[in-house]
């Protein structure tokens, strides 16, 4: 185990911040300072939470894996062979995203971990309660974003409190331990203990404002999305319209687009501008505008802290001449080219050719041409989660087709479209994955979605033909296939006999 869950990144202070030093932990280097040493105040508390806990937050590694695996890419002019092995549906115990995925997660753990473990040696003054309380509760609420990642990705079913879950721990580990996997029911326990102390216990300062940083409503979201992928409708979708209600988050609409025929060059100018006047398009420029879409994002700030978002799908811009390895799949762009609908501009670049739809989703920031904030929660998610659980009784299939519908105006610059109509829970649960196909496209949601509604739906990966240039690929996968959940980690296995892997690797 601790040759990834437990390489425990020891910590170092400097310039008044604290930062991560080497993985090494078996060997005490001169000058090291140890907890007792570098949490000494509330102060401290602070500082760890926004330089280590925040820091350590990505979900890049779940988009990439998400996109890879399912049907939203195509293998773009400058791919020579990266990751075509995933692409085609290889994967293996020494699956690097999965490797990603599970230490990134036990990395904010432990870090959070450590933590409370110092908060605990740490009595605050009168006027430092509120921030040391603070401090707690965004951590917790962080840890717990951390297990239902890892949940979504290493559990064979969510929704099974008796299946296997991931490792549960609550303390700083030690060099030597070596622990099972928890069922789900203890996963989801504690998920659902740190979201309760968080709300209880969130006083945040003025400075962590909205949306980089945890408060109720990303509490709330968090919870949707933890209920829904563990099909307990009842509170998926109190959660999800507690959001709705109260988060004062709006969908983004299509219009005003710019004067002129979209996709002209004049047009073109205005709308992929980096300071962009369509409402939508603003959202992926990073142009912040109050209570629109975003309930929660990871900050990339230029020269800040986190890696680039784009360069998953592009080498150098995210333009045809920026050597792009993935572009859009044909079948999500022919969906994203329907009538009026705004995102076949947003996301595709207006560079593209027939065929070569380069993704613009991440379209960058002035000087760093690849960075983007991440979005991960929305508020058209928790619309999408409504609808979801309205569609699991014949009496709320009109409400799920109403809800549906409010996601495709937002997104139409023509007229709103037509009501759908849905005859059966599968047909409902069809139209809403389609729809979430577009609108969470390269946000790594479709891995998922296909795993835990395939089934019901009827709908996998459904991939065209010209996508990979070696012919005699798959174009699907069955969703009951053992891929739909990812390995255990070799890394993980070797260093830990008590840990269990997964079915069918």
């Amino acid at each position: 185990m601790k040759k990834i869950f437990y390489r425990i990144l020891p910590i170092c202070f400097a310039f008044t911040v604290f930062v991560s030093c080497s993985d090494a932990i078996e060997i005490v280097q001169d000058g090291e300072l140890n907890d007792e040493a570098v949490f000494r105040s509330t102060g401290d508390l602070e500082k760890y939470l926004l330089g280590s806990v925040y820091t350590s937050v990505d979900v890049s590694n779940q988009i990439k894996f998400s996109s890879v695996f399912t049907d939203e890419l195509k293998i773009g002019p400058s791919n020579t062979g990266q990751d075509q092995g995933l692409f085609r549906f290889v994967s293996t115990t020494d699956n690097g995203y999965a490797s990603a995925i599970w230490q990134q997660n036990y990395t904010t753990i432990n870090r959070v971990n450590r933590l409370i473990k110092a908060a605990s040696t740490i009595t605050p003054s009168s006027s430092e309660q509120a921030l040391y309380n603070n401090a707690l509760a965004e951590a917790r609420a962080l840890r717990a974003f951390a297990y239902l990642n890892l949940e979504s990705y290493f559990s064979p079913n969510m929704a099974d409190n008796n299946a296997l879950g991931v490792i549960l721990t609550t303390e700083v580990p030690g060099i030597q331990d070596q622990l099972p996997r928890s069922n789900n029911g203890a996963i989801w326990a504690l998920v659902e203990s740190d979201l309760a102390f968080a709300e209880n216990n969130l006083t945040p300062p003025a400075t962590h404002a909205a949306p980089y940083f945890i408060n109720k409503n990303v509490i709330n979201a968090m919870r949707a999305r933890m209920y829904v992928y563990r099909k307990n409708y009842t509170l998926a979708k109190q959660y999800a319209q507690d959001v709705i209600n109260n988060s004062g988050v709006t969908l983004a609409p299509a219009t005003p687009i710019p004067a002129g025929t979209p996709g002209s060059a004049t047009w073109n100018t205005q709308f992929y501008s980096l300071a962009p006047t369509n409402p939508y398009r603003r959202i992926w420029a990073d142009v912040v505008v109050p209570n629109s879409e975003v309930i929660f994002s990871l900050s990339r700030p230029v020269g800040g802290t986190g890696g680039n978002i784009a360069a998953i799908y592009t080498t150098n811009n995210t333009s045809l001449t920026g050597s792009p390895l993935w572009t859009a799949g044909i079948n999500l762009f022919n969906r994203l080219n329907a009538a009026g609908d705004i995102r076949r501009y947003a996301f595709i670049d207006p560079s593209s050719t027939a065929n070569v739809y380069v993704i613009d989703k991440y379209p960058g920031k002035t000087n760093a041409p690849l960075r983007n904030d991440v979005k991960v929660f929305r508020i058209s998610e928790m619309i999408l989660i409504l609808a979801e659980c309205e569609a699991q009784t014949p009496a709320g299939y009109s409400a799920a087709a109403a809800l549906v519908k409010s996601v495709r105006d937002a997104r139409n610059y023509l007229a709103p479209v037509a009501l759908p109509v849905y005859a059966s829970k599968a047909a409902a649960l069809q139209d809403i994955l389609a729809e979430r196909r577009a609108e969470f496209s390269f946000e790594g949601h479709r891995y998922l979605d296909l795993k835990r509604l395939g089934t019901e739906a009827g709908v996998s990966i459904d991939r065209n033909a010209i996508d990979d240039t070696n012919a005699s690929t798959p174009l699907t996968l069955p969703v009951t296939d053992y891929r739909f959940t990812l390995p255990i980690p070799s890394a993980e296995l070797n260093g830990n006999p008590t840990i269990q892997q997964n079915p069918g690797y």
